[in-house]
């Protein structure tokens, strides 16, 4: 049995069975050819942290592999009540064949998994977000091609996002270039990186966007950091992504938001909203990139 806490779970081998996976997976939905693979299996999904995405991404594709997905929020659950981690994670994994968690701490989820009968998936946490950046990667391949080699800009703060980009990059062999104001530099212990080959640090966000293939943001204030928007308005006033900054990178460069995105702050709304940007194929690759995902942890490698 295998859990999806960090992207540095899987392999390199494994992620190219996912992505070609995840091509054909989407081929058949588009198609309206029927697939499913999980009839009788269920995924509980545990909501510590408000969701559009994560959710609809995971309960459609569970339903769309013939399964069923049921929503337990902690507010509504005895976990807001104050029972173990441990212990839920025992009764939840009894009753169910995948579990798919959106919290706070990494520690929340890796709690879970070890004491879980069945595979866990990480939703999203204050240090990582592996299904994003599969979605994103996917996505990359599907317009420009192999991701190998190329430059990704991240553009903002060093947050859970951008710490996923970074193992990512170790284990695909691709470059990061990260801008962030003074006081929000990437935590290597906290990125969970085992390597600094694949990544620069600039302190000036358009020499971190000059030559990338791929220049990627997210909002300014994360969940669980409200109290402090005010202040981060100010001290990423300048790293917006702007036309100015897309210029700088390839004539052919993509630009990703994970959403939701607030125009006006980490990006132009003639960005977002322009020919560069692939959004929309971005946020509807969680789907798809979830449902290879979850097929796997659970059947192993299928035949095409």
């Amino acid at each position: 049995m295998s859990h999806y806490l960090q992207f540095k779970d899987f392999t390199r081998e494994e992620y190219d069975y996912l992505f070609a996976r995840t091509r054909r997976i989407k081929e058949m939905f588009k198609s309206y050819q029927q697939h499913w693979p999980l009839v009788d299996r269920t995924l509980v999904m545990i909501f510590e942290k408000a969701s559009t995405r994560t959710r609809l991404s995971f309960e459609a594709g569970m339903h769309q592999l013939g399964g069923s997905a049921i929503y337990l929020n902690t507010r509504d659950s005895q976990l807001g009540r104050g029972e173990p981690v441990e212990d839920a994670a025992q009764v939840i994994s009894r009753m169910s064949d995948i579990v798919m968690i959106r919290t706070f701490e990494q520690d929340i989820i890796e709690r879970f998994a070890a004491n879980s009968r069945v595979p866990v998936i990480n939703g999203l946490t204050n240090e990582y977000h592996p299904c994003q950046i599969m979605a994103d990667i996917f996505t990359f391949i599907e317009h420009r091609g192999s991701i190998q080699g190329k430059t990704v800009a991240w553009i903002g703060d060093s947050n859970n996002v951008c710490n996923t980009w970074l193992q990512a990059a170790e284990i695909l062999d691709f470059n990061v270039h990260v801008s962030t104001p003074p006081g929000y530099e990437v935590e290597p212990e906290r990125a969970g990186l085992y390597g600094t080959d694949h990544f620069e640090q600039f302190a000036d966000p358009m020499e971190a966007a000059r030559g990338a293939d791929l220049v990627t943001t997210d909002v300014w204030t994360s969940m669980g950091f409200e109290a402090e928007n005010e202040e981060r308005l100010r001290d990423f006033a300048d790293w917006q992504v702007d036309a100015d900054m897309m210029r700088v990178a390839k004539a052919d460069a993509v630009f990703m938001h994970c959403l939701p995105a607030h125009r006006g702050e980490e990006v132009a709304a003639e960005v977002i909203d322009g020919p560069q940007s692939v959004v929309w194929d971005e946020a509807e690759n969680r789907l798809h990139v979830q449902k290879a995902l979850m097929e796997y942890l659970l059947l192993g490698r299928v035949n095409p």
